[in-house]
């Protein structure tokens, strides 16, 4: 720290910037990514990351032209670093998870390499399966001196999905668990991982793609059509549910599609993935609500239909 007080907070992703808010420290904010909009009101903050590449085409384009950038060495995403370092940060807050995400702890090392005199502290959050954001959420209260309320906000957070998970059991205890397909990218086909599985279970599913702690994997519409899901929740990483809405008609235009379980018996839904599953942050049990109100809406209700879900109409 500078020793000026309240440190200076720069976050560099969504997670990230819901993390801090959460901890109290809103106000010493004076940087963030261009994809942190949650909570309300950080418009006005500077905006220091910018996409290399075009994110407002199908998910077919986007997948093709993150390839190409890989291909050539590039990053997916540019820092402004004049800009950061004359807000003199004390933290940063990056991640080390996914290079495709958000701004890696590579491109933001680089970014302080050449600062003299006085070097911020770089907290590089690494969330793979929900043991891990909660620990991600530690070590950021501890490099901000709030080593209690990042306890206090981790207990909480822990407590929520406790409630859920145990009422999930009971819900499932003399029945089938419903046999759930979470697809993350429409074309190419991609199923969830990291923490989606867990979310899965906790709500009284059972995750038939992607592996706890795993990157999301791809998948053969072949096995989509083998497994033949109960449910389907599509959740394309960083869209909303309109777009998510518009990216599944690439879906939807296939032969199998109309032949699967979940297809024929109204067991499709959207969600938010862009403010919810997408990020792992506390509205990651948001995010397991969402999935309970799915799975079992005759005994969950916690206000997310419309908003954070919708059954495909």
């Amino acid at each position: 720290m500078s020793g000026r007080g309240a440190p200076r907070i720069v976050s560099l992703l969504p997670s990230g910037t819901e993390i801090v808010c959460a901890l109290g420290f809103r106000s010493t904010l004076v940087g963030r990514s261009h994809e942190c909009d949650f909570p309300a009101g950080l418009t006005e903050l500077p905006v220091l990351t910018a996409s290399a590449g075009e994110d407002e085409g199908r998910s077919s384009a986007i997948d093709l032209e993150i390839k190409a950038l890989v291909e050539r060495g590039l990053s997916i995403y540019r820092v402004d670093a004049e800009r950061l370092r004359a807000l003199e940060p004390d933290v940063i807050v990056t991640q080390d998870q996914c290079a495709v995400c958000a701004v890696s702890l590579e491109v933001v090392e680089a970014a302080v390499s050449d600062w003299t005199g006085r070097e911020p502290a770089i907290v590089s959050l690494v969330p793979a399966g929900l043991n891990e954001v909660w620990a991600d959420f530690t070590r950021l209260a501890n490099a901000l001196g709030a080593s209690a309320g990042g306890a206090a906000l981790v207990s909480g957070l822990q407590a929520r999905v406790e409630e859920i998970a145990a009422r999930a059991a009971l819900a499932v205890e003399h029945s089938a668990r419903p046999r759930v397909a979470c697809i993350e990218w429409i074309d190419p086909l991609m199923a969830a991982g990291n923490w989606i599985p867990e979310l899965v279970a906790l709500a009284g599913g059972e995750s038939l793609f992607g592996e706890v702690g795993a990157h999301a994997p791809w998948i053969e519409a072949e096995a989509l059509v083998a497994a033949d899901p109960d449910v389907i929740v599509v959740m394309p990483c960083g869209f909303g549910i309109e777009r998510a809405g518009v990216e599944l008609e690439a879906l939807q235009s296939q032969p199998f599609w109309r032949e699967l379980r979940a297809v024929r018996e109204g067991g499709v839904f959207i969600v938010d993935a862009n403010h919810y599953f997408s990020r792992p942050g506390p509205r990651l049990v948001d995010s397991a609500e969402i999935l309970a109100e799915i799975l079992h809406g005759d005994i969950f209700n916690f206000g997310h239909r419309g908003r954070g879900w919708r059954p495909l109409l």
